[in-house]
């Protein structure tokens, strides 16, 4: 055998092993998802019912929607703190001109998106200030306007409200029938769209991507609205559903969560990359593991210890995928 033959088989044997580790971090949110659902479906009570299916899609919908807005923003290597309080907002701008009509006030809330996404966007893609300190700042203004338009908890008795939160098309709500759109929305932006391109190459090398020509303060513009639009949207959703809006505890902690489900799904906060499908499943294992929790009788507290937890796992297992391509 020859020297030549002999450093092919070793170089075959030491990238055997890390292929497996690369295919498990790259599925193992799908992984653990199977996982999880087969022990409740072997351990919880009536965990395999209709009723159980439907409250926990109604339940992630919003997180969802957050969640694939904050994976755009992730993959153009920023970050968005500001969806929490844009919910919050989006929600106590609905009571406030509900009597203009049902279409009026969640279109000013959407707006009200629009427009802090904008400014996150403004101040990262064309002042040139850091994404976690301009979100943070809009984070903390956002959540002092939703209590000044808000002040308190206020019912929603509007019908057109009311059943975007519980009516169904075929027995599916509208609030999944919305979240599965958006997500459908966004697999093509990613996939296969300019835009999508633009991004994805913006957040591999920005520096790069301007030598190249491409629009990086208009995409990064863009990316932000879209984060701040579905944040909104997510907030109405949520009023909707619980037919009330409280601005101290609307969009609460939301942030967390979906940077929990776009990190675990495989969307590296390094950027250049966005992984709509491991988003949607990040998602689906952060509700699982909550409502897991709470079958059993476990805290709530208890639960977000562990998205903390598992958060950090993430970014860990990421940076072990980043030394083994090196």
């Amino acid at each position: 055998m020859t020297d030549s033959t002999l450093t092919r088989a070793e170089s075959g044997t030491r990238r055997g092993p890390r292929r497996d580790a690369d295919w498990i971090r790259r599925n193992g949110v799908y992984v653990a998802l199977a996982l999880l659902l087969a022990v409740n479906v072997a351990v919880t009570d009536n965990f395999v019912s209709e009723d159980t299916l439907r409250l926990q899609l109604i339940q992630v919908a919003p997180v969802l929607i957050v969640a694939l807005g904050m994976a755009l923003v992730i993959g153009t290597e920023g970050i968005d703190l500001s969806v929490g309080a844009v919910m919050a907002i989006a929600a106590a701008l609905i009571p406030l001109y509900i009597g203009y009509g049902t279409g009026v006030a969640i279109g000013i809330a959407l707006l009200a998106g629009v427009a802090s996404g904008a400014l996150a966007g403004i101040l990262v893609g064309r002042v040139g200030v850091q994404p976690i300190i301009a979100t943070l700042g809009i984070m903390v203004a956002g959540r002092g306007l939703a209590n000044l338009f808000g002040g308190e908890i206020k019912s929603i008795r509007d019908p057109g409200i009311v059943a975007l939160g519980s009516q169904s098309v075929l027995g599916v709500p509208y609030v999944v029938l919305i979240a599965a759109a958006v997500a459908a929305l966004a697999w093509f932006l990613v996939r296969r769209s300019t835009y999508g391109r633009q991004l994805v190459a913006i957040g591999g090398n920005k520096r790069a991507a301007e030598l190249a020509g491409l629009p990086v303060r208009r995409v990064l513009v863009t990316t932000y609205v879209l984060c701040g639009l579905l944040a909104a949207l997510a907030g109405v959703l949520l009023a909707a559903r619980s037919q009330a809006s409280d601005p101290t505890k609307v969009g609460l902690l939301v942030e967390l969560s979906a940077i929990t489900a776009v990190v675990i799904g495989g969307t590296p906060l390094s950027g250049g990359q966005v992984r709509i499908a491991g988003t949607i499943a990040g998602a689906l294992l952060m509700q699982l593991i909550t409502a897991t929790l709470i079958f059993h009788d476990i805290p709530d507290s208890t639960a977000q210890i562990a998205q903390a937890v598992i958060v950090v796992a993430a970014v860990y297992v990421q940076l072990g995928r980043r030394r083994t391509r090196r």
